[in-house]
């Protein structure tokens, strides 16, 4: 059962567009105009004005402009650090350098889940244990990861308990007479959550058995929407890039939502472009354009949009390319970056906050990961520095002893 949430929930899910290593907000949708005779300062990319609002968005992003009035791009984001995996953990848990709860673990933890079927919290195409923790929340909270796309599955996935081997009713009964131990195990050991949350796991595990492969299984959609979603389109690389991965994940992403799944996390990258980074750049936007805006296209047609909160954006951003350089090489930014949000009550063709005149430093309306949590759960209806666990003798929380700062101006 779903728990009540403290505050007016502005969305009921979130869908965390994870763009791992870093994209590059200068060529994407932080515009810096030509300053006189000087050309755009960073980019070598043409931008133009989407949507009744007038947001810019890069050439890169076609499809995903179309949606322009749906935004709500936040172009101060900073970070504490350059380096990826500690920047990578401080965007899901908080910290850069322990393990700690992700951000889907301390949502279901909040919330608890709409569907006693599935799990409360999805990671798809994740290869990072840290990002769908539950480290010492309960372990019902632990993110379920799913394989590269959903196709194929490994660690203790859905694959695990979709097994045909007994029928249904002698798994039932094997079940019951395990979890008749475990409750008397339990009740020897009282505030056991490590044992209490193995015995949720397995009875969910259970139930998943007869919802995760109907949600899994594409064959129900129709043609033109799979060609929208791109899935099994373009199967060639270029780059690193696989074309096909992100659509099924984006589609994916949709069923689960629809299903009641509460938190549910997409992983694309690399987007780590230190050379070839046009090459690189172009493919990672073709390969993530077209499925993001099937994605927020049909959650908007199906009334879902607005309690659903889209979140887009990587562990950091980069610094600009120049057109008069001649090099074809980035770094890492944390110091000011782009993310961006859509539905989930935040204002749509927005723009909130600034970098400097070269897009390498957050100088207005700075977002940091902490405040960013704290906006998260606080349209997820939880209380952004209350939301907390008792553990080693002491209080923890998502926004960690600094607190977190909720940005109401993104909201409408």
């Amino acid at each position: 059962m779903a728990k009540p949430a403290d505050l007016k929930p502005r969305a009921k899910r979130v869908i965390f567009l994870f763009m791992s290593g870093g994209p590059a907000q200068l060529d994407t949708f932080d515009y810096k105009p030509q300053v006189g005779k000087k050309p755009h300062p960073g980019s070598v990319y043409k931008f133009a004005k989407h949507g009744d609002s007038g947001l810019m968005i890069s050439e890169l992003m076609p499809e995903t402009a179309r949606m322009a009035d749906k935004l709500c791009v936040i172009n101060g984001m900073h970070a504490d650090t350059g380096i990826h995996a500690q920047s990578a953990m401080q965007l899901h848990t908080g910290d850069r350098l322990r393990e700690r709860p992700s951000l889907g673990s301390w949502v279901s933890y909040g919330l608890g889940t709409e569907n006693a079927n599935l799990p409360g919290f999805i990671s798809l195409n994740t290869s990072r244990p840290t990002s769908y923790s539950s480290a010492f929340l309960p372990s019902i909270h632990r993110g379920t990861p799913i394989g590269v796309n959903g196709e194929n599955m490994s660690h203790a996935t859905i694959a695990d308990v979709t097994g045909d081997h007994l029928p249904v009713s002698a798994k039932r009964r094997q079940l019951d007479f395990l979890q008749t131990m475990n409750r008397r195990h339990l009740a020897d050991r009282p505030g056991d959550a490590e044992l209490d949350g193995v015995i949720k796991s397995m009875e969910l595990g259970f139930q998943m058995q007869a919802s995760a492969p109907g949600l899994l299984d594409l064959s129900d959609e129709s043609p033109a929407t799979l060609e929208r979603y791109r899935v099994g389109k373009q199967e060639k690389r270029i780059g690193t890039c696989r074309m096909s991965d992100f659509g099924r994940q984006c589609l994916l992403a949709r069923r689960f939502a629809e299903a009641g799944v509460r938190f549910i996390e997409l992983n694309h990258g690399s987007w780590d472009q230190h050379k070839n980074h046009r090459r690189d750049l172009e493919a990672n936007c073709q390969v993530t354009d077209a499925p993001v805006a099937a994605l927020l296209e049909d959650l908007d047609q199906r009334g879902m949009l607005e309690e659903t909160l889209v979140v887009w954006g990587g562990e950091f951003g980069r610094p600009g390319l120049t057109p008069d350089n001649g090099k074809n090489e980035t770094g890492h930014n944390a110091n000011g970056f782009t993310f961006w949000m859509a539905g989930g009550g935040v204002k749509g063709g927005h723009v909130h906050g600034k970098t400097d005149e070269k897009g390498g430093r957050a100088v207005q309306g700075k977002v940091h990961f902490r405040d960013l949590h704290a906006t998260i759960l606080h349209a997820m209806g939880l209380p952004a520095n209350d939301l907390t666990f008792h553990h080693a003798g002491r209080k923890h929380r998502l926004t960690g002893p600094e607190g977190g700062k909720v940005v109401k101006e993104i909201f409408a």
